[in-house]
C-alpha cells in the first residue's frame, strides 16, 4: 500500500479536496511557500482526519492555521507529549483541535490531526514553510511543488515499500490548483522555465531584479510542478538583508537581523588546469531508511543506495 497525502480518515481514505492555493516568494536562493488546501467532508458522519503532507528535506514550518467553518486555529509550538494531551482533552470535550507532529517515520512527512470533521462541513489549511532552492548544474535554482496525488516512497519497515512515481491524467483530478510566484534579487532575472504551462514572465521594474509569474489558465494538478530560475551573473557574490520582526523580543532570534550571502563561484579553466589531478574526495549519503527502497517497480529492484553507489563511481 503506498503512503497517501492529503487528508485522510482513518480508514486512510482521503477526504474530497476541492481546491489548492499556492502563493511563492523566491528571494535569490531562498523560497517561501504558502499553501491554502480546501477541503470539504461529504459523509453523513463525523470525520475523525489525518492530514499528511510532504516537505523538503530542509523545510522549515513557520505558520500554520486551519480552520472549519467558523473556527480557526493557529498552531503554536509545545512539548510533544503536553500537546497530545491537550490534544485529546479537547476532543473528548466535544472541541475543534489540531496536532501538527513530524512523522516519526520519516522527517519529510509531517502529519497533521485534523480532529473531528463534522459532516457537510469543510476545512481550509494553511502551511508556510521557508527551504534554499539547489543550485543545478546549468546555474538555475530549482523549485518543486510536489502533487499531493502523486503516492510517495513508503519508509523501511512499512507495508509495501517501494518507489512508484505514477502521472494521473488531468481529467482525472477533481480539484483546481492556483500557483502564482515571485522572484527578487539582486541580480536581474534572466528567465523562469517549467515543466508545466506558465504565463509569460511578468517584470516589475526596469532593472528586472523582480518579476511574477503563474500556471497557465486550466491547469491540473496532475503532476509535480518544477520551476526552474535563472539569474544573470549568477557566480557573483549577493547580500539580503532581512529586519528582525518589530514585536519580537530585542536580542531574540526573531527581533534581530539577518543576513544571507550566496556565494557560488566558478573558477577559470587556466585555474583548474594547473591543479593536480589528484586528491581526496569526500561523499556525503543520505542512509534513511527510504535509500533502502527499490528505484521503481522492474524485476530488479535496484536501490536507490546501490544507484547512488554507481553514480559516485560514475564521478570518479
Amino acid at each position: 500500500m503506498n503512503r497517501s497525502c492529503g487528508l485522510l480518515n482513518s480508514q486512510k481514505e482521503a477526504v474530497p479536496l476541492k481546491s489548492i492555493e499556492v502563493e511563492l516568494e523566491v528571494r535569490d536562493h531562498v523560497a517561501t511557500v504558502v499553501s491554502t488546501l480546501n477541503y470539504e467532508n461529504k459523509e453523513d458522519k463525523p470525520l475523525e482526519a489525518v492530514f499528511v503532507f510532504p516537505l523538503p528535506g530542509d523545510a522549515a514550518v513557520c505558520h500554520f492555521s486551519a480552520q472549519i467553518g467558523q473556527t480557526q486555529i493557529v498552531a503554536e509550538v509545545k512539548e510533544k507529549q503536553k500537546a497530545r494531551e491537550e490534544y485529546d482533552d479537547a476532543l473528548s470535550s466535544g472541541q475543534q483541535a489540531f496536532l501538527l507532529e513530524e512523522s516519526d517515520q520519516s522527517p519529510d512527512i509531517f502529519s497533521l490531526r485534523v480532529g473531528s470533521l463534522p459532516p457537510g462541513e469543510s476545512a481550509s489549511i494553511r502551511l508556510e514553510y521557508v527551504t534554499e532552492l539547489a543550485v543545478q548544474a546549468d546555474d538555475g535554482l530549482r523549485f518543486c511543488l510536489p502533487a499531493v496525488l502523486n503516492p510517495r516512497y513508503q519508509p523501511q519497515g512499512s507495508e509495501g515499500a517501494g518507489v512508484q512515481v505514477t502521472s494521473v491524467p488531468a481529467s482525472l483530478v477533481p480539484y483546481s490548483l492556483s500557483f502564482s510566484a515571485r522572484v527578487s534579487s539582486p541580480r536581474p532575472i534572466s528567465k523562469v522555465e517549467s515543466n508545466c504551462s506558465l504565463d509569460p514572465l511578468q517584470y516589475l521594474n526596469t532593472d528586472q531584479t523582480q518579476a511574477t509569474v503563474k500556471l497557465a489558465a486550466g491547469h491540473k494538478f496532475d503532476r509535480d510542478v518544477e520551476l526552474l530560475i535563472y539569474y544573470k551573473d549568477a557566480h557573483q557574490p549577493t547580500a539580503v538583508v532581512e529586519a528582525g520582526q518589530a514585536s519580537a523580543e530585542p536580542g531574540s532570534l526573531m527581533g534581530d537581523s539577518v543576513v544571507m550571502v550566496s556565494l557560488y563561484p566558478e573558477f577559470p579553466q587556466s585555474v583548474m588546469s594547473s591543479m593536480a589531478s589528484c586528491g581526496e574526495f569526500v561523499f556525503v549519503v543520505d542512509r534513511s531508511g527510504s535509500m533502502d527502497c527499490a528505484t521503481n517497480n522492474t524485476e530488479q529492484h535496484e536501490s536507490w543506495m546501490s544507484s547512488a553507489k554507481v553514480l559516485m563511481m560514475l564521478e570518479l
